[in-house]
């Protein structure tokens, strides 16, 4: 039992909190529990007449470790995404207190554990005009909540060098989740009828990226109508946001142009598979040969330091890729992926619910599959893999960068010495650890029946299931058929279904299928809570719609804790999110068009778009 005090500022009134501690290895507390729940650790307050009697809650933590590696995003040189949230001058009144233990967070060694509270929250109900506000106080090893009481600023820091932050409100926080949400009809009759993206920061920059680009290939006969390669990547970058970005940049046209080759090449344009999956896997290991090699020698033939910051920085930091290829001629969809992001398809059963499917496996050094290749490389190296990481420092053992485990010793040092690099671990002895070359599915889509793919960086997988996000996005969809929306034409073959479960069917094949499981469940105490007590459907966005429920969902104050806090402090809480929702189909117009949906889209996206604006977001590309 932990006993932390939080003093008053300029008032007599004090309240006294006392936290549970939670063990790593023991089960959470619910995230929000009441305190009779939580009766052996119920807070003592005094009590002020004036104010009203103050209440308090809990909240648990639990830890959850820091997934691989650090993750960042950007345009090409983006401006860094600034937090919303900010402190001001000095103290008002403190009413309450929140305490928490037990989360773990990365410091320095990528195996470090250190605890963030089990936490407790006091609030006070002011009777008089005198304005309340909420706010965080983040300490080194322990996060606060409270009430201000006044219209006052409120200190940056406390004397015991605490960072304090207002609260964002349920609209501010609404707000910031839709910051970078986009939404795209794609009105070609292709089989693909919209596509949704959102993104969340936790780094600042963040260090995720994602790209999205259509092709229009013409048919052999000219009588024959063109068909469309589509594309679609998410792109999930560690230690900077340099190789992301470059992603963001090459990589689908590095593809495209390998299976183009490809295409020509074969009988009637149509190749084999195998062609089709070793021309994505050309075009994932040419770039990244670009990134990690080609870099070096123009490099070492300028001899110059502003080349080498140019060149080595996407080789030095690293990303995993995660890109989906359809051909809407044959109706399939290819998914490739190095590293752990994720894909999942939704397809909807003969009884009505959906079922999820992983189309992709996890890659990191916990998947036995990974593990036992990386040994069969490397023979004899003991530590090849390391608690569950490349040499015990990479998770992904799959990355584009990440040139440290590329290059040898010998060329490590020579760039560190002349330019600039990564210390080398001392456990390297037989580069090349880590390849970008990727796992590569094929699946059939049925546009008919209102498949739809989920892909996301692996922020979104730490939190939900797959069948928790196939069900939410059933939900989401049921929510559109009816509706006054237009996206309700896009899903007019959909009935609204029942309201009181995620419309999802389970799968013993999905709970086995090696991928990880969502550690923040047990962090915050959400396993075992009725779904229907979890999520909530309020964004027009659907990919917006699974991070807020990501986040929290339903419970508003734990959305907008997790949301208020800033860099670096949010990473102990979660990672950077990026996620991609495709529906396939064929409802909707077909003008041939491709057009922002505005009503799902952020306003500053949607005129940047709109514009033309080169500083914005990409205009939907053909």
């Amino acid at each position: 039992m932990r006993r932390a005090a939080v003093k008053a500022l300029r008032t007599s009134y004090q309240c006294t909190c006392r936290g549970l501690r939670v063990s790593s290895r023991g089960s959470p507390l619910p995230l929000l529990q009441s305190s009779k729940a939580a009766s052996s650790g119920s807070p003592t307050a005094h009590y002020n007449p004036r104010l009203g009697t103050a209440t308090a809650r809990y909240l648990s933590s639990t830890g959850a470790r820091d997934s691989s590696g650090t993750h960042h995003h950007s345009n090409a040189r983006p401006e860094p995404l600034r937090s919303s949230m900010y402190v001001r001058g000095a103290f008002v009144t403190l009413l309450s207190g929140l305490v928490a233990y037990g989360a773990w967070y990365n410091s320095g060694d990528s195996n470090s554990e250190s605890p963030i509270a089990s936490t407790t929250s006091a609030t006070t109900t002011a009777t008089g005009a005198v304005p309340t506000r909420s706010v965080l106080v983040i300490g080194a090893d322990e996060l606060h909540t409270g009430t201000f009481v006044g219209d006052g600023p409120i200190s940056k820091t406390t004397s015991d060098n605490e960072r304090v932050v207002e609260m964002l409100s349920p609209e501010q926080a609404t707000r910031k989740l839709r910051q970078y949400e986009q939404s795209v009809y794609v009105n070609r009759g292709q089989g693909v009828v919209r596509y949704d993206v959102a993104q969340l920061p936790s780094n600042d920059p963040i260090e995720d990226d994602h790209a999205e680009k259509i092709v229009e290939v013409p048919n052999k006969a000219p009588s024959s109508d063109p068909s469309d390669w589509m594309f679609w990547g998410v792109f999930d970058g560690h230690s900077g946001w340099t190789t992301s970005a470059k992603l963001r940049q090459a990589l689908i046209s590095f593809v495209a142009r390998e299976l183009n080759e490809t295409y020509k090449s074969s009988p009637d344009l149509i190749p084999s598979a195998a062609a089709v999956e070793s021309a994505i896997k050309t075009g994932f290991t040419r770039l990244d040969d670009e990134i990690v090699h080609q870099s070096v020698q123009r490099v070492l033939k300028s001899n110059n330091r502003l080349v080498a910051a140019e060149h080595l920085a996407p080789a030095l930091s690293g990303s995993c890729a995660l890109l989906s290829f359809y051909d809407s001629k044959s109706k399939l969809l290819r998914v490739a992926c190095t590293g752990d992001s994720r894909a999942v398809l939704g397809r909807r059963s003969e009884s009505g619910k959906w079922t999820a499917t992983a189309l992709s496996t996890d890659q990191t050094g916990s998947n036995p599959d990974e593990a036992a290749r990386l040994r069969k490389l490397h023979p004899g190296e003991e530590h090849v893999v390391r608690h569950g990481r490349v040499l015990g420092g990479l998770e992904p053992t799959r990355a584009f960068g990440d040139a440290s485990y590329k290059w040898s010793r010998e060329l490590s040092e020579k760039l560190r010495e002349k330019f600039f690099g990564r210390s080398v671990s001392p456990l390297l002895k037989t580069p090349p650890y880590v390849t970008a070359e990727p796992v590569v599915t094929t699946t059939k889509i049925e546009p008919e029946k209102g498949d739809f793919v989920v892909m996301a960086t692996d922020g979104l997988w730490e939190m939900l299931t797959n069948e928790e996000v196939v069900g939410l996005v059933g939900k989401w969809i049921e929510s559109q058929a009816g509706s006054s929306s237009k996206s309700s034409g896009y899903f007019s073959f959909l009935q609204k279904g029942s309201k009181t479960a995620l419309p999802v069917e389970s799968s013993e094949s999905e709970k086995n299928s090696g991928n990880k499981t969502p550690i923040r469940q047990r962090q915050w105490g959400a396993t075992g809570t009725d779904p229907m007590e979890r999520f909530v459907v309020q964004d027009k966005n659907v990919a917006t719609h699974l991070v807020r429920n990501a986040l929290g969902g339903k419970n508003q104050e734990q959305v907008s804790a997790l949301l208020t806090l800033p860099s670096p402090f949010s990473r102990r809480y979660r990672d950077d999110l990026t996620v991609q929702v495709i529906f396939f189909g064929y409802d909707g117009p077909k003008t041939g068009e491709i057009v922002v949906n505005k009503e799902a889209t952020a306003a500053a996206l949607a005129a940047a778009a709109a514009d033309g604006n080169k500083t914005g977001p990409v205009k939907p590309k053909l």
